[in-house]
């Protein structure tokens, strides 16, 4: 079975296992970049396997997936809008080193797409390092200057309405979910549970947070269907939701995304006191690292497993950095490594803040403005990945087992 087009009939809910799978492995074949944003399972185990020693940091929130695709502007309830982490599925308090090296080994991965020599991902590096502890250094608070590339789209970002999600999301401006390709029909079963959560005091209280709307106000169930999205994702509970929210007579539509929540992959720090629920501790790793994320977002059970709900906003992008020039790419990797940085600082006091920063000036060579490990780690986990990744296409182009 092929995938489904907009137009072809979208598999029932019995036939999306295979089909899902099949999606996954082809997202993952197209380039070596998708491929590092799908494997980080696998980047824990190498990177634990690498035997590579790396500086104890202080046990803090981190991203534990902290890969170019999952940073880009958000907004916050009231619509403001920055740069910050966009997914937190593998959040955990651990060690911020392992936020660099994932970062690191996307940046060499998109430096490596756009066709860029060596010599610039190494300068890549120099920048991430610069930029993230220039985030410590400074008023991690302040307002990051990003780089024309970047700026842009958080320039376009802002001038986003509900007509241009509604026209990305949904085809169109009126209520309801078009069946096809992405989107998918839902059981009876789910049907009925998706009403019941969104229905609920703990729904109602997150809707009506946004936007100042009514805490009174009427919601309304208007349509429903399983979402075929993301890549590391595919495979367990997602769904997208349209909600009516009238108060005072005036009917918004809330568009929410469900999904499932599971353990993380990334190390915890073996003394952290986190949420035992994988929704809740996802809600407080977004809390300490993407406020303007994590104020939009809610645990809860469906379906007998714990998900995240989350309302989708117009401002809420990904950045995709193709084609990049050299001091693009140099530019780019310093301003979003300050919002990595920004992200860790936030938890620090100053103290530690410091001793953290004394940590990364040491390891630097005389030719790398990079600490050893940095860079090591990044060259091992590239050219581990690169082999991985030729062998995922080859078993996905003979029709193997992946």
């Amino acid at each position: 079975m092929g995938l489904p087009s907009e137009k072809t009939k979208a598999p029932r809910p019995s036939e999306r296992g295979p089909l899902l799978t099949r999606t996954r492995n082809l997202k993952m074949a197209r380039s070596a970049h998708a491929y590092v944003r799908g494997s980080t399972v696998k980047f824990y185990e190498w990177l634990e396997a690498s035997g590579g020693k790396l500086p104890s940091g202080p046990p803090i929130w981190i991203c534990g997936d902290c890969h170019l695709g999952n940073m880009g502007p958000l907004a916050d309830a009231k619509g403001r809008v920055d740069i910050q982490i966009r997914d937190l599925d593998q959040t955990v308090i651990g060690n911020p080193a392992h936020d660099l090296i994932r970062l690191g080994l996307s940046l060499a991965s998109a430096a490596r797409g756009s066709d860029l020599p060596g010599v610039i991902t190494a300068r890549m590096l120099e920048g991430l390092i610069e930029g993230y502890e220039a985030a410590l250094a400074e008023d991690f608070e302040g307002k990051t200057r990003h780089p024309p590339m970047i700026g842009a789209v958080l320039g376009e970002a802002s001038k986003r309405t509900w007509k241009h999600l509604a026209t990305e999301r949904l085809n169109g401006v009126s209520p309801e979910i078009p069946i096809g390709k992405r989107f998918w029909p839902v059981s009876r079963a789910e049907r009925r549970a998706l009403e019941d959560l969104c229905l609920s005091q703990q729904i109602r209280d997150l809707v009506t947070s946004l936007k100042s709307r009514d805490r009174k106000a009427d919601i309304r169930l208007l349509d429903a269907a399983y979402w075929m999205k993301g890549c590391s994702s595919l495979g367990r509970l997602r769904y997208a939701v349209l909600l009516e929210v009238n108060g005072d007579g005036v009917p918004e539509i809330c568009f929410l995304d469900l999904k499932e929540a599971v353990k993380a992959a990334a190390p915890r720090d073996p003394k952290a006191d986190m949420p035992r629920d994988n929704a809740e501790r996802i809600v407080a790793g977004a809390l300490a690292l993407s406020p303007n994320l994590g104020g939009r977002m809610a645990a809860c059970r469906l379906l007998g497993k714990s998900v995240i709900v989350r309302e989708l906003m117009p401002q809420d992008m990904k950045i995709e950095l193709l084609g990049l020039t050299p001091d693009e790419a140099m530019a780019s990797a310093q301003s979003l490594a300050r919002v990595v940085g920004d992200a860790h600082g936030r938890q620090m006091d100053e103290t530690t803040r410091i001793a953290w920063l004394s940590e990364l000036a040491r390891n630097r060579s005389g030719l790398l403005d990079a600490p050893s490990w940095l860079w090591s780690s990044v060259v091992e986990l590239t050219a581990a990945h690169e082999a991985a990744y030729l062998e995922h296409c080859r078993r996905h182009a003979l029709g193997l087992g992946l």
